[in-house]
């Protein structure tokens, strides 16, 4: 059937139906539960009621502006039960789209506060809990189409629609009818202090629940319709007050405060008011979309007898589905013309166009994803706001990008505290500068009993030669293995060894595609080493001190999709790289060392090494491998200790860089080890874990304290953990037994709260 067909049966059934009851059905918000006005829609539908106008408030203004779009109630249910629809809800960037060019290493922070040091801004709005940067993109992708058809008038879409917000100023609400369509959604469901707020007619609006959840105000003034539905998911949170829950329930307080009532008595008589059984729900349980619409979707079926009765007129399905492909046939190609970059400079606008393709112009709307994806990959770019917007008398479409408020200046906390004196304290301090290129200044230190350390970046990002950056650093880590013994389990042997390390030089990176980074690094380092040959410290004893001073260059390719940056159980983590190390070795000898003259030797060597991670998730359990290897012609320090203290070393458990583990330290190895993950219920994981370690030649003490290299077989050594881990917002909280092939950190129980995460030492 042709579209002139579809045409004729389109204005046919229109007059045949024009003097028919007009409906209206009206959403209210509700959050997550809104999600159960999409049952309703599918409901009343299939039962040939017809929908002639649409009103929504908050995830009812989404639901209604996606079938006023021209979406069928299955094809939002599709969107809303995906995978990529929780990604838009909890900040994660869609699969594909995570560029490891812009991926930092990882610190021991769990909370960030964001400051603008431009006094330009003398107010900003710019706290926010959620990230919004693949929403706000999503938005943009669904309902580009429709607002291009209907030349940006609500009235012309599929459904005439109207959209509720509010302008928190004015104390007001604010009825959306034009403009451009994902912005009046992404408006109407602006929480205040949990999303960025985005300025619609040049205001800053927020959720239209703060002043009108429940619009049938709104849908009598502007379309006054014959009969109203009315579709509420938001009730009280509780009919009594929960005191078995408050505790975990205050942080979310300020949800519930903002958020106007529902009154059904706004229904007028006559209409229709539906209200599913959303008890057991909360607005945050979007892992719970499909039987939130089977909840709607039935009580719109126990009601729809007396549903029918009111409303006589019909509108079948097969009208419907003709009247909605008529609307959608008009889209328009998906060419991009140009891009458009509001609030930018010359110099910055030069530096952004080179992210879409270099400047070149038209771009297909592939393009326009991966430069957005690519940009706001970076943390500095994640306020911007996209846009896609239709110009009717040129006939294309183009791509805004605007800049809002930014916070150029970034505060990371964290830490950890543990039963083990490794406690410590994170601060991070970030500075961004923009303008012909993009300049991240950072600084972070830790302090702690085990571990005192300092690091300086100093990043720029240039677009030139297809995008790199140069980042000069300094890092300093003085750690004191002279830790004491488990508090826990008395097995811990004190491990005499205080480590001071610096090294100093830069890091050059690029990408390779979208998912892996080359780095090519130049360092000199300097360190010292001061620890005895004996298991025994007394007062008398002095420690041998073994300093090297060199330089250090080499090569990295990496890539890492883990949904954690400890304790992960999705994606995977590649890496490799290859080194040359030329140092110069200065032995000098304490009183527990059989040599009694200081040594100066030089030493070069060459490394490569290969790591590998990866999970396998399959509904609550999750499994994965790690898999770690090192190949070096590595030489002999002046004894034993020195050259265990300077071999590579297979770290597969938390607290492995806490102990020296003499045992999984060698110049060429390979480890591999199976890790079983098992969801006991929401952010509480079970963990077990099992590794091999197998030295090609293991470092061994000779008879005159020297190291000796072990090439025997059933060189072969053990370790595994057993443990709770509860993911919350500080961080991770685990207690595990963890156990070593090694005989002096053997059994050892841990509990710790935050991240177990240090600067890379110069030798890594």
């Amino acid at each position: 059937m042709n579209k002139s067909i579809y045409v004729f049966i389109l204005i046919t059934f229109s007059l045949l139906t024009a003097k028919a009851q007009k409906v209206g059905l009206v959403m209210s918000g509700g959050g997550a539960k809104g999600l159960a006005h999409i049952g309703v829609l599918k409901a009343l539908e299939e039962n040939e009621i017809p929908i002639d106008y649409v009103v929504g408030t908050s995830m009812g203004g989404i639901i209604a502006g996606a079938y006023a779009a021209g979406l069928s109630p299955y094809q939002i249910e599709d969107i809303v039960v995906s995978k990529e629809f929780m990604g838009w809800i909890t900040g994660q960037l869609e699969d594909g789209y995570n560029y490891q060019y812009s991926k930092k290493e990882d610190y021991p922070s769990f909370i960030r506060f964001n400051v603008s040091l431009d006094s330009a801004y003398g107010f900003m709005l710019n706290s926010s809990i959620a990230s919004d940067l693949s929403l706000n993109f999503a938005l943009a992708e669904l309902f580009a189409q429709a607002s291009a058809i209907s030349k940006n008038n609500f009235d012309s879409l599929f459904v005439p629609l109207r959209v509720v917000a509010a302008d928190i100023f004015t104390q007001t609400d604010v009825v959306l009818s034009k403009g451009i369509l994902s912005d009046a959604l992404r408006a109407t469901q602006t929480v205040p202090f949990f999303y960025h707020p985005i300025k619609v007619d040049n205001k800053y609006l927020f959720d239209g629940g703060v002043y009108n959840n429940f619009p049938i105000d709104v849908m009598q003034k502007d379309f006054n319709p014959d009969v109203v539905i009315g579709s509420n998911v938001a009730t009280k949170v509780y009919e009594e007050y929960p005191y078995d829950e408050d505790e975990k329930l205050i942080s979310k307080s300020l949800l519930y405060m903002l958020l106007d009532k529902s009154d059904p008595a706004r229904v007028p008589e006559g209409g229709v008011y539906i209200q599913p059984n959303l008890s057991l729900y909360t607005a945050f349980d979007f892992k719970y979309a499909k039987s939130l619409i089977d909840s709607g979707y039935r009580q719109t079926l126990r009601q729809i007898e007396s549903i029918k009765k009111k409303i006589p007129a019909r509108n079948t399905c097969e009208s419907v589905a003709i009247a909605r492909n008529i609307f959608n046939s008009k889209a328009r190609p998906w060419i991009i013309e140009d891009v458009k970059l509001n609030r930018f400079n010359s110099k910055q606008k030069r530096y952004l166009n080179r992210i879409f393709l270099n400047g070149k112009r038209p771009l297909y709307f592939s393009d326009v994803k991966k430069g957005y994806f690519k940009l706001v990959s970076e943390d500095y770019f994640k306020n911007v706001y996209p846009g896609i917007t239709y110009d009717t008398a040129r006939d294309e479409f183009n791509f805004i990008l605007s800049r809002r408020p930014q916070n150029n200046f970034q505060v990371d906390f964290g830490g950890v505290i543990a039963t083990r004196s490794f406690s410590t304290i994170f601060l991070g301090l970030n500075y961004f500068y923009f303008n012909r290129a993009l300049i991240h200044s950072s600084l972070n230190f830790y302090a702690g009993s085990f571990l005192k350390s300092a690091e300086i970046k100093y990043r720029m990002d240039l677009p030139n030669f297809g995008q790199f950056y140069i980042e000069p650093q300094a890092t300093f880590n003085a750690w004191d293995y002279l830790e004491g013994k488990d508090v826990v389990i008395d097995k811990f042997s004190p491990t005499v060894l205080d480590r001071i390390d610096r090294k100093m030089g830069a890091s050059i990176g690029f990408p390779l595609g979208r998912h892996y980074k080359a780095v090519v690094n130049g360092f000199y380092l300097n360190n010292s080493d001061r620890y005895i040959n004996t298991d025994v410290l007394t007062s008398l004893d002095t420690l041998d001190n073994l300093r090297l001073n060199g330089i250090r260059t080499g090569i990295s390719l990496s890539t890492g999709t883990l949904n954690r940056k400890q304790y992960a159980s999705e994606g995977k983590s590649y890496s490799f790289s290859a080194d040359w190390f030329s140092v110069k070795e200065n032995f000098i000898p304490g009183s527990t060392s059989v040599l009694n003259q200081e040594i100066n030797k030089s030493r070069s060597w060459i490394r490569a090494r290969i790591m590998l991670e990866q999970y396998f998730k399959s509904g609550i359990y999750s499994s994965g491998y790690l898999i770690d290897g090192v190949f070096s012609n590595q030489p002999l320090f002046t004894n034993y200790q020195g050259s265990v203290i300077s071999a590579p070393a297979f770290n597969p458990l938390q607290d492995s860089k806490t102990i020296l583990l003499q045992n999984f330290r060698a110049f060429n190895y390979v480890a591999a080890g199976w890790r079983n993950v098992f969801a006991v219920r929401n952010k509480l994981d079970f963990r077990l874990e099992a590794y091999l370690f197998k030295p090609f030649e293991a470092i061994v003490k000779g008879q005159n304290q020297e190291g000796v290299l072990d090439d025997s077989f059933n060189k072969i050594f053990l370790s595994g953990t057993a443990g709770m881990v509860y993911h919350s917002s500080v961080g991770p909280i685990s207690l595990s037994v963890n156990y070593y092939d090694d005989p002096e950190n053997q059994l050892g129980v841990l509990l710790h709260v935050g991240f177990l995460l240090y600067n890379k030492t110069s030798l890594e």
